[in-house]
């Protein structure tokens, strides 16, 4: 039985694992074109790029609520239930597409004022912006689609979309940015082109397996809003210390903040390549739980086993490869010595994160949103506290355990829910 849910967690990792890696490839592509066009441009793309980043983190949850969902009719094996689901979702993506798109466009100068924008980046960036909105349906669709194909057990599919749009993108960035002279607006059409090409796509795949019919009402949306409430509240509170954390930073001192966003990237790039267990997490918990609760507990047993395994397994590999590491980020030497400090601490929290990552995930394909919710503000709090207490004394190593300690409340809070409702 374990070996069975090893290939089953290993076939929806690894798909989920390139698409995670696949999927910032859009905004770096776009970077590494509009940097030939001068620092206007640039500062133009790295702020609207920002403000896009967090508005549409908000509609993560379309993913999120999807997956388990559409999982648990499926290990129910009710195929009608299964498509009813994924209906609820994509008609949820296009309502909120739609009204994203308006917000952007209306508020666009607001919204590019409020992220500091100077008189002379603010018409590009609003340029820039206003074409990029046209994109939200397209976005929304996609991240709903992902939630949908995941719930179905398949990882593969979204991986493919997401590679081919980021394909599409870095073939057409350099046709109009360069060769046909349309500059930062080329970069904005280009990802416009490639994501409504890619939602269009999903679009005709969720068509052939019934995912499309008569719009399902209001009352059938409201439990993916109030997941999507849960996530907010959980989301904001994670930005929330993360921005904190940069701030505390840059009050130490400017070798210091740059430090901490090369250990901050490190520590990202991690959690992008444990993320791919939690996804598949969220996927087979959930569809083990319709189909059999004691299966849903073998599995979720193997997947703590392979997450803490595989944080063990990095401990070593970034102990001997941290110098390496750093110097890839930065070559400034006073930058990779304030960097090596703190080092011990993000290779020594490797297992517990992967840890916090796959009860994550756990507790995503059981439905328990509002649970993590309650855990990430209280692990705020705490986070908060210790970066005022310890980063004074201690400076960036003290603000680095303070983002270990967060993580240990995360792990402690899941864990004790965990034990209390006799899921080990």
């Amino acid at each position: 039985m374990d070996r069975a849910l090893d290939r089953e967690i290993l076939r929806l990792a690894l798909p989920a694992l390139g698409a995670l890696l696949v999927e910032p490839l859009v905004s770096a592509v776009d970077t590494a074109f509009v940097g030939r066009l001068g620092a206007v441009p640039l500062a133009a793309l790295g702020i609207t790029t920002a403000l896009l980043g967090l508005f549409f983190v908000v509609f993560n949850f379309l993913a999120y609520a999807t997956t388990p969902r559409v999982a648990y009719a499926l290990g129910r094996g009710d195929h009608r239930l299964v498509r009813l689901r994924a209906r609820e979702a994509l008609w949820l993506s296009l309502v909120l597409g739609v009204l994203a798109t308006l917000v952007l466009e209306v508020a666009a100068p607001w919204l590019v004022r409020a992220m500091g924008a100077g008189p002379e980046v603010f018409p590009a960036a609003l340029g820039y912006l206003r074409l990029r909105a046209l994109a939200g349906l397209a976005i929304l669709v996609m991240t709903a689609a992902q939630g949908i194909y995941r719930g179905l057990q398949d990882t593969r599919t979204p991986f493919v979309v997401a590679l081919w749009v980021n394909l599409l993108n870095a073939f057409l960035d350099p046709v109009f940015i360069l060769l046909l002279g349309l500059g930062l607006q080329g970069a904005a059409l280009a990802s416009v082109l490639a994501q409504t090409l890619g939602a269009a796509w999903f679009f005709l795949l969720l068509l052939r397996v019934g995912a499309f019919g008569p719009f399902p009402g209001w009352q059938a949306l409201l439990p993916y809003l109030r997941v999507g409430g849960e996530m907010f509240v959980r989301t904001l509170s994670l930005v929330g210390a993360i921005t904190a954390a940069a701030a505390f930073a840059a009050r130490i001192g400017v070798v210091a903040v740059a430090a901490h966003q090369v250990l901050w990237q490190v520590w990202w790039f991690l959690a992008m390549g444990l993320d791919a267990l939690a996804i598949a997490a969220q996927a087979l918990v959930a569809k083990l739980r319709g189909a059999s609760p004691e299966m849903a507990r073998q599995a979720v047993r193997r997947l703590l086993f392979w997450g803490l395994l595989l944080g063990v397994l990095l401990v070593p590999l970034l102990a001997v490869t941290g110098r390496l590491i750093l110097a890839l980020f930065t070559p400034e030497p006073a930058v990779q010595k304030a960097a090596l400090g703190v080092w011990p601490v993000v290779v020594l929290a490797t297992p517990l994160n992967a840890l916090v990552f796959v009860l994550d995930g756990i507790f995503m394909g059981l439905e328990h949103f509002r649970l993590q919710a309650g855990v990430m503000v209280v692990a705020a709090l705490i986070g908060l506290f210790l970066f005022f207490t310890l980063s004074p004394g201690l400076g960036l190593l003290g603000l680095w355990l303070g983002m270990a300690g967060m993580n240990v409340v995360r792990a402690a809070g899941l864990l004790f829910y965990f034990w209390r409702e006799r899921w080990a």
